[in-house]
């Protein structure tokens, strides 16, 4: 059994909960894949496999991390910067290591993703679904309005207005500190 999951945001799409295991609290960065919350690196990423529902299909080994550390680097470059063509490349070397396979089912036609080596799995998925929000809506994915937070979420409000990690923390920080200048101006 995963411990427990330290990060202050989860729950949001494979390739973006997978930038989000880089966080920052008090002004301290902390990565879940290199020993935040007392985790080794390989525990770090077993409970991102389980918070992310991969844990019944991936393993939490080294090699795994290896590919997965490769697929954030590359997903954080193109997120970043979607103009940019080396991070584009990176992404496309991670989908180098899987595919859908059409089939046939007894319910009809169906997938099956296939891999070259299962170590990239996680890390093609993650990378799979930043392909599926881009091909969904591109303008959704947003980084923390926050200028000391660095995490990022799927922006799923219906007018698409929503501008932090979370109302509770970093958007009433921002609300607070609004308030406090107002009232100092005074």
């Amino acid at each position: 059994m995963a411990a427990a999951d330290p990060r202050p945001l989860t729950g949001e799409p494979v390739a973006l909960d997978l930038l989000n295991t880089r966080w920052v609290a008090d002004g301290e960065p902390l990565d879940l894949f290199a020993g935040a919350g007392g985790l080794t690196r390989v525990e770090g990423l077993a409970v991102w496999l389980e918070s992310t529902g991969l844990a019944d299909r991936f393993r939490a080994d080294a090699a795994t991390l290896v590919h997965l550390l490769t697929a954030r680097e590359a997903l954080a470059r193109a997120v970043a910067d979607p103009a940019d063509g080396s991070a584009r490349a990176l992404v496309d070397a991670v989908l180098e290591h899987g595919r859908i396979r059409p089939t046939l089912t007894t319910e009809g036609p169906g997938e099956r993703t296939e891999f070259d080596d299962p170590t990239w799995g996680p890390a093609w998925t993650a990378a799979r679904n930043y392909l599926e929000l881009l091909a969904g809506a591109p303008d959704r994915i947003r980084k923390c309005a926050s200028a000391s937070c660095v995490l990022h979420f799927h922006d799923i409000s219906r007018n698409g207005t929503r501008r932090w990690c979370s109302m509770a923390a970093c958007g009433n920080r921002a609300k607070a500190s609004r308030h406090y200048a107002r009232t100092r101006v005074r």
